[in-house]
């Protein structure tokens, strides 16, 4: 780059701590582009292992790299070609509490290449907290984006509203499937329930579901006491039963395609409106067998065409006896399998399972290649997108550092020109931060919709606080009362977490403050109450940030004219959910800020017990 950039910013780029924060397929076209344009003190960190399926566009990977880890993978393959340059990698999260704001503040500047949301949320919090630029990167198939984040003059990660990842209710899953992707998930919760890790609340059973509401009432009653015999039944868990009869197929598949099937059908009031299942027994499969007769179908690869029902039946006997065997060489050590979709057994097993039941259902089957890509959530991902998101990337990462931010654009890849033209179509300027963003904005609040009489303390803290708002380690002090209700400093009796929230005095118009201890990060939750009961696919709880509400109803008009995104950020490079050393001091830091206010909150705060 001697012949491109000058002296005076070769040396800033040469002195310049850089981290890089994923080493996937953008992580290592970003890791090439650095090294080519100068930059010599790069610290990069992933906790990925490598999977045969990166070895197509991750070309720092070999095939003898499989299963070690990317982050030292990408060091040492960059360092064969540049060894002059210093590397450190680290294999771990980089939500882990030790790599605090003190940890990012060490760095000049900082590079998502992220597949994971949760993930690229934290370190925005951080890059915020730390005051540090944040360049931020992501493809999509031929398209992608790199834009550039700094606190007070951009936007922030969160200042647009995201794709929610598709989730189901529990009792569509289990009673009434109408997709394919019912049928899929269901199946990987089987696997988990004969294989996985034993999940001790049962929220992945595949049993049918007599807690559903639309199946109350007289039917369902009359359904459990059928079954219930004299009440002296010993309950066991779909593991135990299965054990009990070593696993074998035909009892399997009676319970759960045939069994189950009419249990479901006893239901009646499920079936008012929908087409009934039919009940599958083993032995009749080979008379409802389908024959394939079309040529494509003859030509095609197993994977890409649809199997017949019979294959399915076969393909289930087969992996159930392959998983078996196994699970039970694993008894000593792991003591349970976890899904993959690159081994072929649990694929195969997920496959026909999945068929059997939309059989069952009269829904549309699946190819095993389509319930790969739904089942484990692959978006195809194209290596020359990730290389020009790179470039992009580091071209911008040049202008910050040499001071010419304004420089900088948000710049998308598109798959096909647009009106000008263009295939790399920037925006005008950079936009600035939202006043409705709850992270970077002055007022920070989001909205909770919650039935207060039926969600736990535990519910809000790991549902609605850490898995819905990201947050890490929180403390939730009532702004009208100014008291402690939580904090992740303590530990809590189950009794106490187990209590609804209108026992600690949470109702409609409640103000709830949240400070989030590791990422500083701090805002309000508003609280208005809703009814639930007798809804059959209500939550208990809606997030609503006013950012979302603010989207829907006024687009920013110069945004809407120059990226051409309805959502203004594309997904990650790698997988997708259509349903992710510091200074011990900056942690005892930020715990000490539990006087600190913002916009009025009470400085003195006493907990409840």
């Amino acid at each position: 780059m001697a012949g491109v950039l000058s002296s005076s910013v070769l040396s800033v780029l040469e002195k310049s701590q850089i981290l890089l924060v994923g080493a996937g397929g953008i992580g290592c076209e970003v890791l090439k582009c650095l090294v080519q344009s100068g930059f010599k003190n790069i610290e990069v960190i992933d906790m990925d292992t490598i999977d045969v399926s990166n070895l197509n566009r991750q070309f720092l990977f070999r095939k003898e790299h499989v299963g070690k880890p990317k982050s030292e993978v990408a060091k040492d393959s960059i360092l064969q070609h540049y060894p002059d340059v210093f590397i450190k990698a680290h294999f771990r999260s980089i939500i882990d509490s030790d790599l605090g704001v003190s940890w990012f503040k060490q760095f000049a500047l900082v590079i998502n290449a992220l597949d994971n949301v949760a993930a690229r949320v934290h370190v925005n919090r951080m890059c915020l907290a730390a005051e540090i630029p944040l360049l931020e990167s992501g493809t999509h198939g031929y398209e992608g984006q790199a834009e550039l984040i700094i606190k007070g003059l951009t936007k922030c990660y969160e200042c647009e509203p995201k794709e929610k990842p598709r989730t189901f209710p529990s009792c569509t899953i289990r009673n009434t499937p109408s997709e394919p992707i019912h049928c899929i998930v269901w199946s990987k919760n089987l696997f988990n329930q004969l294989f996985g890790e034993e999940d001790q609340l049962g929220e992945d059973s595949v049993s049918p579901d007599t807690a559903d509401p639309e199946a109350s009432g007289g039917a369902a009653n009359a359904a459990l006491a059928t079954n219930a015999g004299d009440g002296l039944i010993t309950r066991k868990s779909t593991r135990e039963w299965a054990k009990e009869c070593n696993y074998d197929p035909p009892k399997l598949f009676h319970k759960f395609f045939h069994e189950d099937i009419q249990y479901l059908l006893s239901l009646h009031d499920l079936w008012n409106k929908r087409k009934p299942p039919k009940p599958l027994k083993f032995e009749d499969v080979s008379a409802l067998d389908e024959q394939v007769t079309s040529n494509e179908n003859d030509i095609c690869l197993k994977d890409q065409r649809l199997w017949s029902l019979r294959e399915n039946v076969d393909v289930f006997c087969e992996s159930l006896k392959k998983l078996r065997e196994k699970f039970i060489s694993v008894q000593d050590t792991e003591k349970f399998l976890i899904w993959d979709k690159d081994d072929k057994n649990a694929m195969d097993f997920v496959t026909s399972c999945s068929n059997i039941r939309s059989f069952i259902f009269d829904i549309a089957r699946k190819s095993r290649y389509d319930i790969k890509s739904m089942a484990g959530n692959i978006i195809p991902a194209i290596a020359t997108a990730n290389a020009m998101v790179a470039s992009l990337v580091v071209f911008q990462a040049v202008n910050v550092l040499s001071g010419n931010v304004k420089a900088c654009r948000t710049v998308y890849v598109r798959r096909e020109p647009n009106h000008k033209g263009e295939i790399l179509a920037p925006e005008r300027d950079l936009l600035p931060p939202k006043p409705t963003c709850f992270i970077c904005s002055s007022n920070p609040e989001v909205t909770l919709s919650v039935d207060v009489k039926k969600l736990t303390l535990k519910q809000f803290d790991e549902d609605v606080l850490k898995k819905s708002l990201n947050v890490i380690e929180p403390e939730v002090t009532l702004s009208e009362t100014s008291k402690i209700i939580l904090t992740s400093e303590d530990e809590y009796e189950d009794e106490y977490l187990n209590r609804p929230l209108s026992e600690f005095g949470v109702k409609e118009g409640t103000l709830v403050y949240v400070d989030d201890f590791l990422q500083t990060c701090k805002f309000y939750i508003k609280i208005t109450e809703r009814n639930v009961e007798g809804e059959r696919e209500a939550s208990l709880f809606e997030v609503i940030r006013h950012a979302d509400i603010k989207a829907t109803q006024d687009k920013d008009p110069k945004e809407a004219a120059t990226n051409g995104h309805a959502d203004g950020e594309l997904n990650e490079d790698d997988d997708v959910v259509m349903v992710e050393n510091g200074d011990d001091n900056d942690l005892q830091t930020c715990r000490k800020r539990k006087s600190e206010v913002i916009d009025g909150v009470p400085d003195k705060k006493v907990k409840i017990l």
